[in-house]
């Protein structure tokens, strides 16, 4: 069944689409106001539009064979400097850049046919290829299980939740 989809690189003209697929992912896990959904989504999708061809941001897209206007997955990986580190051996540095997967989601009616695996798969290889030095992400809940049999495993991470900038808000 995983043959019936088709996997490629996302281009500034899926904007519009991994901004949809990133509201819509911070909706599922209920960690977005409704209100602010609007606001996330112009901000998201200029982000797209410049990282993109920046190569800040690399992501992939998933359709149904022949159907490539029918956009059901998606996947991407935020790149960054990576302030040098020691390796998980604790024996060597890590040098060069970090890759943050994020948005990695499929619709509902698409779940559970492997697409977030092939996506994963098609990010590690990726990251290998492109000399990333470490690759994180931040799993939901759901996607733990399938992170976790890939060999990511949780860390120590922990987030700030106070206020350091001002957001943006949406008055209505």
């Amino acid at each position: 069944m995983i043959d019936d989809f088709t996997l490629r690189l996302a281009t500034p003209a899926d904007a519009r689409l991994l901004a949809e697929h990133r509201v819509a992912m911070f909706r599922d896990i209920g960690s977005i106001n409704a209100s602010q959904e609007a606001a996330l989504l112009v901000a998201s999708r200029a982000y797209f539009v410049s990282a993109l061809p920046a190569g800040e941001y690399v992501g992939w897209v998933v359709h149904p064979t022949g159907q490539p206007e029918t956009a059901v997955a998606g996947a991407g990986v935020q790149i960054r400097p990576l302030l040098p580190r020691h390796d998980n051996t604790g024996q060597g540095l890590l040098l060069g850049r970090e890759g943050l997967v994020v948005n990695v989601y499929v619709e509902r009616p698409w779940r559970r046919r492997g697409l977030a695996r092939r996506l994963m798969n098609e990010v590690l290889r990726w990251a290998a290829s492109a000399g990333i030095a470490r690759l994180v992400l931040h799993a939901s809940a759901e996607g733990r299980t399938l992170y976790e049999t890939m060999g990511f495993v949780p860390t120590n991470e922990m987030r700030y939740t106070g206020s350091l900038a001002p957001s943006l808000t949406q008055h209505t």
